[in-house]
C-alpha cells in the first residue's frame, strides 16, 4: 500500500481588512497571510475499497464529512473518479499539534494536505494551480495553506498573490482551550455594525484593493523590515470581538505588556499573538505571559515563521 506523511502549517494573518460585500454576499477581503512552523502532520494511504476512512485522536475532532480533510478526499473521489477505481479509497489519520477553533486554518491546512497527498497517491500530476481551485471550492483558506509562505490574499481570501518570504522572525500564540468564536458570528456582527464604512460598487472595491496591495505593510514585508511590520498589524474583526470576549482582549492587553513586535488577534480569534524578534525574545515573552496568566486552560507556543505550505516528508 502507498502511503504519504504530510506537514500541515498554520497560519495567522498579519493583515485583515473588510472592504465590502461581493455580488455573491460573500465579504470582499484583503489579508496578508503567514503560515507558521507549528503545524499538524497528516497521514495518508490507499485503501482496497473505495471509502475514506479518517482517523484522528483528538476528541473534538469528527470524523465524518463535516470534517473538512474527509470533504477533500469526497471532492477528489468526485473529480478523478477513474483514478479512485484505479487506486482505491484512502485512510486519513491526522496528528493535530494546532490548537483546535483557534482561527489557525487547521482545518484547511489539514484539507490542503490531504488534496496533495491524494494527487501523490493516485499519480494525477496535478499542478499548485490546479489543486488550488480545487481547494477553493472547500474553503477560502484551502489555497493559501497548500502555497503558504508570506501572501495576499484577496477576493474571499482565495485569490493568492505571493510575497518575499520572512525570515528570522518568531511568534508567540496564546489561545484558551475552552474558548471559541464563530467565524460567521464575527463577519456578519462586523456587517451589522460597520456596514455604513463598506465600499460601495465594484469599482469602489478595485480601487481599495490596489491601495492596499502597495501599502505600507507590503513594502514593509518586501525590505524584510521586522520592527516595521509589528507595528502595522492590522485586524478589523477586533473591533467586534475584542469587546464581546473579554478573556481575547485581556490575553492581547498581557502580550502587550512585554517587549515584543507587534501584537494582534489573528483572523476571528481567538487566538492572539505576538511577534518576536529573536527566539530568546520570543521565550521570554512566552514565559512573561503564563508567569502572568496561570490558568491551566490557556494554550501558549512559540513557533516561526515559515516560507511553505503543506509538504511531504
Amino acid at each position: 500500500m502507498k502511503s504519504y506523511t504530510l506537514i500541515a502549517p498554520a497560519k495567522i494573518n498579519l493583515h485583515l481588512e473588510i472592504l465590502g460585500i461581493r455580488p455573491d454576499n460573500y465579504h470582499e477581503l484583503v489579508m496578508v497571510m503567514q503560515t507558521i512552523d507549528l503545524a499538524d502532520r497528516v497521514e495518508i494511504r490507499s485503501l482496497t475499497t473505495d471509502k475514506i476512512v479518517l482517523h484522528c485522536g483528538h476528541p473534538k475532532v469528527p470524523l465524518d464529512r463535516t470534517n473538512l480533510a474527509y470533504r477533500a478526499a469526497e471532492l477528489m473521489q468526485q473529480e478523478f473518479p477513474a483514478a479512485m477505481l484505479e487506486y482505491g479509497g484512502v485512510e486519513i489519520t491526522l496528528h493535530k499539534h494546532i490548537p483546535i477553533a483557534a482561527g489557525l486554518a487547521g482545518g484547511s491546512g489539514n484539507a490542503a494536505a490531504v488534496l496533495v497527498g491524494i494527487d501523490l497517491l493516485w499519480e494525477l500530476g496535478l499542478t499548485q494551480s490546479d489543486l488550488q481551485t480545487l481547494g477553493a471550492r472547500l474553503g477560502a483558506d484551502v489555497p493559501f495553506c497548500i502555497s503558504g509562505g508570506t501572501a495576499i490574499a484577496t477576493g474571499r481570501g482565495d485569490v493568492i498573490s505571493p510575497l518575499p518570504s520572512l525570515e528570522g522572525i518568531y511568534v508567540v500564540l496564546g489561545k484558551y482551550q475552552s474558548l471559541e468564536v464563530s467565524t460567521p458570528w464575527a463577519y456578519t456582527t462586523y456587517r451589522h455594525e460597520f456596514e455604513h464604512e463598506y465600499a460601495a460598487g465594484l469599482t469602489s472595491l478595485a480601487d481599495r484593493s490596489h491601495r492596499i496591495h502597495s501599502g505600507d505593510l507590503v513594502r514593509a514585508i518586501v525590505a524584510q523590515d521586522a520592527v516595521k511590520i509589528g507595528k502595522l498589524l492590522y485586524n478589523d474583526l477586533e473591533k467586534v470581538v475584542l469587546p464581546s470576549y473579554p478573556l481575547v482582549s485581556q490575553l492581547r492587553s498581557e502580550f502587550q505588556r512585554h517587549p515584543n513586535l507587534g501584537t494582534m488577534m489573528s483572523g476571528s480569534g481567538p487566538t492572539v499573538f505576538s511577534l518576536a524578534a529573536s527566539q530568546a525574545q520570543a521565550e521570554a515573552l512566552y514565559h512573561q505571559v503564563r508567569a502572568a496568566i496561570t490558568d491551566p486552560d490557556l494554550e501558549l507556543f512559540v513557533a516561526r515563521l515559515c516560507d511553505r505550505g503543506v509538504r511531504v516528508i
